[in-house]
């Protein structure tokens, strides 16, 4: 039977009940505060214009090693810029998120790896996480492998 408010059930379990159980939530860090600590980067903007249609931000790990880019590496290596390595980070994350069905999926593509004097593209691994938000919408966070 369900309650008048059109919510869970009445009688089953509910965020309290597994609270009492598990005890109180002693601290919560949200996306939000991720965001602002710069933990996360917030990409969604960019996202946007790439076809996504939910938040999206990537790990500052993810940020350094797949996007960021200077002048100097352009002059070391191959010229490159920080907003045409999102795009290509963003472009085929939105070609693997089409075909995921949520979860985590791993996004393989080609990249110049920063440093170093490299100037060829490797074949290199990004996870892309499909879940939950703050507040329980759907979002995207773009991480490297080994990174929650």
């Amino acid at each position: 039977m369900e309650n008048p408010t059109n919510r869970a059930p009445i009688g089953a379990p509910t965020i309290d009940d597994e609270a009492s159980q598990c005890g109180p939530i002693i601290y919560g860090y949200s996306r939000a505060q991720a965001i602002a600590d710069g933990v996360l980067v917030d990409v969604s903007t960019m996202a946007r214009e790439a076809g996504f249609t939910v938040p999206v931000a990537m790990t500052s790990a993810a940020w350094a090693d797949f996007v960021e880019w200077s002048d100097q590496d352009s002059s070391r290596q191959t010229h490159q810029d920080e907003a045409g390595r999102l795009w290509d980070v963003l472009w085929m994350s939105h070609l693997a998120a089409r075909r995921a069905q949520g979860g985590t999926v791993a996004v393989q593509f080609y990249r110049v790896p920063r440093g170093g004097k490299g100037r060829m593209p490797r074949k290199t691994t990004l996870h892309m996480n499909i879940g939950p938000g703050d507040a329980a919408e759907a979002v995207i966070t773009l991480m490297l492998p080994g990174e929650d």
